[in-house]
């Protein structure tokens, strides 16, 4: 049927990737049988299963094709494609179904089975089979279809999750920047402020210093002043002491002076 289709080089390409995912899943099933081992039938299954998401997304990226060729496509080219696209993912469905009787006999009940839906509310791989069975090309379309949007607004969603978290991880990092400076800035303060406090304290006991000095100073002179003061009120009181020298630039107390007067009758010449 491949060969009879009329495609595009793009939906070659796609519908070529395709067939050679389905060629590596019943090779791989087929080595699966011959596996004894638990542990390496188990990876087996997880390498088959990625071929099967694989597959899925080419499948997406098939139909999308289709849609765009759509109005170049004469109709009977149209419904070959898409009865194709429905093969192929009847085809997915089989090894779905192979996938889950594998993972029953190894007993992994908790492995995520699967199949063409998101949740666990969509049908399981044999219930797939079987609605696909009795369904018609449009309805099988349209389940498609709605499948692949619901995949991609799962993919959509857990974008913004992690564009947020990138956003929250930038503003919490320049926060910690702005208060990374900030603090830096205190320090440099606190630095300062401790410098001019030393420096102040060096100051006061300077000011104390000189202070203490003037003190000394004034009482030296007040000292004198009282010394030179005590000398004159004894220079005044006992002019006659010859103990107390007399205090240089002072004038020496004046002499008991006698009034000289002419007797009567007597006159000079």
């Amino acid at each position: 049927m491949a060969t009879s289709l009329q495609m595009s080089p793009q939906l070659e390409q796609i519908h070529g990737e395709i067939r050679d995912n389905f060629r590596a899943l019943a090779n791989g099933f087929q080595r699966l049988d011959k596996i004894k081992d638990s542990n390496r039938q188990s990876k087996q299954l997880e390498e088959l299963t990625e071929k099967m998401r694989e597959s899925k997304r080419l499948i997406k990226e098939f139909d999308r094709e289709i849609k765009d060729e759509e109005g170049r496509n004469p109709p009977e080219v149209n419904k070959q494609l898409n009865d194709e696209k429905q093969s192929m993912i009847k085809e997915l469905n089989s090894y779905v179904a192979l996938r889950k009787t594998y993972m029953n006999t190894l007993g992994n009940k908790k492995a995520e089975l699967f199949d063409m839906g998101a949740g666990s509310s969509e049908p399981t791989a044999q219930e797939n089979i079987q609605l696909a069975s009795e369904m018609s090309n449009q309805e099988l379309i349209n389940a498609g279809t709605k499948t692949m949007d619901e995949t991609d607004q799962a993919i959509e969603r857990s974008k913004q999750v992690v564009h947020q978290t990138i956003e929250v991880g930038t503003q919490t990092a320049t926060t910690l920047k702005g208060q990374t400076e900030q603090m830096g800035r205190i320090v440099n303060e606190l630095d300062s402020i401790q410098f001019s406090i030393k420096k102040a304290s060096q100051l006061v006991k300077e000011i104390g210093r000189q202070v203490a000095t003037d003190k000394c100073i004034m009482l030296f002179l007040f000292l004198i002043v009282c010394g030179v003061i005590a000398i004159i009120v004894v220079k005044i009181v006992n002019p006659n002491n010859k103990d107390i020298r007399d205090i240089p630039g002072l004038a020496p107390p004046v002499p008991t002076r006698r009034l000289l007067y002419v007797r009567t009758g007597e006159h000079f010449d």
